[in-house]
């Protein structure tokens, strides 16, 4: 044993076994629940309840990536081998699909040839009389020679039995009930008949345990229902109503409900604060405490129910299995413009947070795909954005729920568009991967496993507000109150600031696009740091005290609203929310963006492919709006072409690698 007071255990399993889940139920952590391959991208540990253990010696659990095989076929897969064969665990966990035992047997026989104790947790047992499967646990543990327990994770039952039984074979010696024996894993024969002589193996353990009334190749009403949802031209439309109605609650019905009362709390810490100073504290002080700490914080903060609510109703989606189905819509989409089937995986990582998703690309295996999906995940709209979305909807558009779909399906378009650019300007002719990936079957989706999600992220959200965005408003108030003589700016003259003459140069860049103000620059050059940023900068320098009721939005002593005050038309702010979706993320995206390109050349050519494809993206919605909505192309449209022009031609000098085409072009011929 690694440690005498400490048992390391291994979770293992096919993907979509309940293996995650498990380890939250026996552990309480809260990891990521997904119905894709790879949800675990890397290990993760946790200590098991104390509750289970019942006084017995210390349970560490690592929860790892899902695997089919101990023969590695993604990175992931090699992750698992690499841990189990390496890392010396005191016990296997081993989590099988009680209702497909036929696919999950085949990894648990080669667990069992490797000499370390095993424990079968039979999850989903609760499923096999719905099904009308009998099993036969007893004779099952009796032929695989290793205990095996019946678990349903998502109602943490069994977890008790799971953990007593680890401690009994702690120390125990399993006899392998199948030996494929030495095989030369570069003959591919070989593999080929080892492998047919272990699923005959499992298939005749399953024809002495398992009896099904109904045969599995059978229709069943999850078919009939994939037909429809996963259909190569239905599911687009029905995606798209989906997602309408998931940003219409929370942007529109249900979050603003929960906001009203949030922001109300804020006002009320703002004029208590405001009370405590008095009139005795220094204009300055009070300037930075109210307006750029408390207001600019509050600001984004007070976007936090609408958030919360978006977060919940995403993690009832993945926990009833449909979003596995959008990466069987989008597959062939991505396909043909030279992406790996596995891109959709880190892309709808992404929408939660970029920084995930950019890692989660390190399971392809084709080096210019994996480059290609890191760079083009960002696109996604994730959390971070949420709240600029959310504002620029009330503040212009009436809440409308339109917005973030359109946005969502923006992104996706554009992922699309720039993966056909970067396959080209890289000449890359690489062999597409196939992309194999078991669908879960419907299920409710669990009201627990979604708040716990909800309350996951939500924490994130506040914490990052409070630290990263806090520091940024304080900053920002600190910049717009000075000149550089370090003198006080008199009131109305903020453009002799040190922020306006930071920020002005950058605005003229924007002028092409249909926001030009020195102000706006400045929120879309701290979103760079964070996303968030936007909302709280532009809460500091407009003096902005309500961004929820685009009714009440309102500044200090003043009842102008928020779109008269930034000075924007509908086509302007909606190219402003385009530019600030779709030009490069935050800084710690970014850092994952360097990990997993793995070169300088390729990351400083994708930070400039993101901001030029925001760039233009926003000046095609300005000018094309504009002549749409007026008759007449808006401001600065040919040095915005020239810029455009000039940017594209930057794109092509990073990105081609003349070396590495040349090199590629040699092993293809």
């Amino acid at each position: 044993m690694n440690n005498q007071e400490t048992i390391r255990v291994a979770l293992t399993g096919n993907p979509n076994s309940g293996k995650t889940t498990l380890f939250n139920a026996i552990t309480g952590e809260i990891a990521h629940v997904g119905n894709w391959s790879g949800v675990t991208m890397d290990k993760k540990a946790g200590e098991i309840k104390e509750n289970l253990n019942q006084g017995q010696a210390e349970v560490t659990a690592v929860d790892l990536p899902g695997a089919y095989s101990m023969s590695p076929f993604t990175s992931e897969e090699n992750i698992t081998k690499e841990f189990v064969k390496n890392e010396d665990p005191d016990v296997i966990i081993n989590i099988v699909d009680a209702t497909n035992l036929s696919r999950s047997l085949f990894f648990t026989t080669q667990l069992l040839e490797l000499g370390i104790p095993v424990v079968v947790a039979l999850n989903k047992s609760d499923l096999i009389a719905k099904k009308n499967i009998d099993l036969d646990r007893e004779e099952l543990s009796e032929l695989l020679g290793c205990p095996v327990v019946n678990t349903v994770a998502t109602k943490n039952q069994g977890l008790e039995d799971l953990v007593s039984a680890v401690h009994e074979v702690k120390a125990e010696e399993q006899a392998a009930p199948f030996e494929a024996g030495d095989v030369d894993l570069t003959d591919r024969s070989a593999v080929e008949a080892a492998d047919k002589r272990r699923f005959e193996f499992v298939k005749s353990i399953i024809d002495k345990v398992e009896t099904r009334e109904v045969e599995s190749n059978q229709q069943t009403i999850q078919d009939t229902v994939d037909r429809v949802v996963a259909h190569k031209w239905l599911g687009i439309p029905i995606f798209a109503v989906i997602m309408w109605a998931v940003f219409s609650l929370s942007q529109t019905h249900v979050g603003p409900l929960f906001a009203d009362i949030f922001v109300g709390w804020i006002d009320q810490l703002n004029a208590g604060v405001a009370s405590m100073l008095g009139d005795s504290v220094s204009p300055v002080l009070r300037a930075i405490l109210l307006d750029g700490i408390i207001g600019g914080v509050g600001a984004v903060v007070g976007f936090l129910p609408l958030i919360m609510v978006l977060f919940f109703l995403l993690a009832l989606l993945e926990d009833c299995g449909y979003m596995a189905r959008v990466t069987v819509v989008m597959d062939r989409f991505f396909k043909k413009v030279g992406l790996s089937g596995r891109s959709i995986i880190p892309m709808i990582i992404g929408t939660g947070c970029a920084i995930p998703g950019v890692m989660a690309t390190r399971t392809i295996k084709d080096k210019r795909q994996r480059r290609t999906t890191a760079m083009l995940t960002p696109f996604m709209p994730c959390g971070a954005k949420l709240p600029v979305i959310a504002l620029f909807a009330g503040a212009f558009f009436n809440d409308a729920g339109w917005v973030g779909t359109t946005m969502y399906f923006l992104g996706i378009g554009i992922i699309i568009i720039g993966a056909l650019i970067v396959r080209k300007i890289t000449g890359d002719k690489s062999t597409r991967s196939p992309f194999i990936m078991e669908l879960p079957e419907y299920r409710f989706p669990s009201i627990k496993r979604a708040t716990k999600s909800m309350a996951s992220r939500g924490k994130a959200f506040v914490i990052k507000a409070g630290t990263i965005i806090l520091i940024c408003n304080a900053a920002v108030q600190i910049m717009q109150t000075f000149n550089w003589q370090f003198e006080v700016v008199a009131e109305g003259a903020q453009s002799t600031s040190i922020l306006a003459s930071i920020a002005s140069p950058f605005s003229i860049l924007l002028i092409p696009l249909g926001f030009g103000a020195w102000q706006l620059a400045a929120a879309a050059i701290t979103g760079f740091i964070a996303k968030e940023n936007v909302v709280g900068t532009l809460a500091v320098v407009y003096s902005i005290t309500n961004f929820i009721n685009p009714e009440e939005f309102a500044l200090v002593g003043d009842g102008t609203n928020v779109a008269s005050v930034m000075g924007l038309t509908s086509v302007a702010a909606l190219a402003y929310l385009v530019f600030n979706l779709f030009t490069p993320p935050c800084f710690a995206a970014i850092g994952a963006m360097n990990a997993e390109l793995e070169s300088k050349k390729w990351l400083w050519g994708a930070i400039g492919f993101q901001f030029s494809v925001g760039y233009i993206a926003s000046f095609l919605t300005y000018q094309v709006g504009t002549l749409i909505t007026t008759g007449s192309l808006g401001t600065g449209f040919l040095p915005g072409l020239i810029a455009v022009g000039a940017m594209m031609s930057v794109i092509v000098y990073f990105m081609t690698d003349e070396e590495e085409v040349q090199s590629e072009a040699t092993v293809n011929a």
